[in-house]
Formats: C-alpha cells, structure tokens, sequence
C-alpha cells in the first residue's frame, strides 16, 4: 500500500457510494474489476488477485450496503415482506458462491465475472421494454431465488442488486423499493460471501500484508471511508428520478463494466 494507491481506492469507493444509494449495488460491479486491474501493479500475485478482488469488494459491501440500506429504511424505501423472505436464501446462497469460486482456477474467474455481468445486463435491458408485471412467487420460491442470486453475487463479488432489482420490479414492487430493498439484502450476501473468502483465504500463501484471509483491509477501509459519506448522496437521486430512467442507468452500467472486465 501506498499514497498513490490509497488516493484511487479513495476516488473508488466515492464513486461506489454514490452508486450503491441510487441503483442498490453494493458496488462489486466497479470493485472488482478496479481492483483486478489496479492490484497487479503493485506487486499482488496474479493467481491471487480476482480471490482478494472478490473477498475485498464482499467486505466493502458490508458498509456501502449497510450504509445505504439505513438511508432508504429512513425514506421508506424497503418492503419488509421481500426482505423477510428473501434472507434466508441469500444467506446460503452467498456462503455457496464463496466455495465455488475458491474451486475454479484463477484465470477463469475474470471471464466468468464478465459473463455473469453481461447476462444481467441482457436481463436488465430486457426487462426496460416489458410492461407486464406479476405477484411475488410464494415465500418458500421467493427463498429458493435468493439462494441464486446469494450465490451468482458471492461468485461476482458483487451485493445482488443487478438481480434482485430486475426480480422485484418485475414482480410488481415499486422501483426505488426494489432498490432499497436490494440494498438490504446486498449487505447480508456480503456478509455470508465473505466469511466464506476469509475462511478460504487463512489456507492460502503469498497473501499481502495486512490480509484478513482474502480480505486486503488496506483497501477495504480505504473504500469504505469515502463511499460512506456518498452513499445518502445516490439515496435521494433514486427517490427523485423518474423509474425508466434509473433502469437505463442501470443497464447501460452492467454493459459497461462486462465489456471492459471481458477485454
């Protein structure tokens, strides 16, 4: 860690906050690929960068989510009912991904990170043009589709939001409380990821100084303290701006960050 490091981890996580409060990400979607890129130049070991990217940005989820997450429950944008149905199945699911990805070989990972991306992206700008809308699936199905979205964002490093958000609009909840429900469910898949990554990691050799398994704290607080402060900022913009645009946002977002992670 240096000052030149510190200073971009600071930009990045300004950026992630103001992010997670207007479109319900925990921010993975530009932590990880950031730190895939930014890590090797200062001396991380390629066979362990995407693990710490990962691990890292499941962390720093837990405060950006967390953060903004208390904002929208001050606003009244978080249906309890999907959050009380949801959780159990994130818990899981996000505990799952973290073995997964500690399975796959390395350089796999970028790649999959991109198609997991691009997939939501798709979905995402799919779900722009439709109309239709339908009731929540039963509680016991409600659970089972948060194990899958536990699971593919504890695998992305990412809080869910790219998939939760898409699911609850689709199934007749209001957009900015899809968002702030998202939020909420992004900080528990955090937290399940990345007990699974610091478990991982305490195995693993060569890690930086200062690692809490694949956990690289250094960065962690770096993030964190600037995307605390900006998380409330992207909060009000999701409660002031029209629905179809915060869905454009948001898909021409995920394009973005999976074409630029796949290339």
């Amino acid at each position: 860690m240096n000052f030149e490091l510190l200073f971009i981890l600071l930009i990045l996580g300004a950026v992630v906050g103001t992010m997670s409060g207007l479109l319900g990400i925990g921010g993975g979607l530009i932590v990880v690929p950031a730190l895939a890129y930014l890590l090797p130049m200062f001396g991380i070991s390629a066979e362990l960068v995407m693990q710490i990217a990962l691990a890292t940005s499941l962390a720093s989820i837990i405060i950006t989510s967390g953060s903004s997450a208390l904002n929208h429950l001050k606003l009244g944008n978080v249906d309890i009912f999907v959050i009380k149905w949801l959780l159990p199945g994130v818990i899981v699911g996000g505990l799952i991904g973290s073995f997964v990805a500690d399975w796959i070989p390395f350089q796999y990972l970028p790649k999959l990170f991109a198609l997991i991306v691009l997939a939501l992206a798709i979905q995402m700008i799919l779900s722009i043009s439709s109309s239709s809308s339908r009731p929540l699936p039963s509680p016991g199905a409600t659970s089972c589709y948060g194990a899958i979205i536990g699971m593919v964002s504890s695998l992305a490093g990412i809080g869910g939001g790219s998939m939760s958000v898409p699911f609850l609009s689709k199934h007749g909840v209001e957009m900015r409380r899809a968002v702030g429900s998202s939020s909420v469910c992004g900080c528990v898949i955090a937290i399940s990821g990345m007990i699974g990554f610091i478990f991982h990691g305490t195995k693993a050799d060569g890690l930086p100084e200062y690692s809490l398994g694949y956990v690289y704290v250094p960065a962690l607080l770096a993030i964190a303290i600037t995307s605390m402060l900006t998380t409330r900022f992207g909060a009000k913009l999701a409660t002031t701006m029209p629905t179809p645009k915060l869905k454009k946002i948001f898909a021409v977002f995920l394009v973005f960050v999976s074409f630029s992670m796949m290339f």
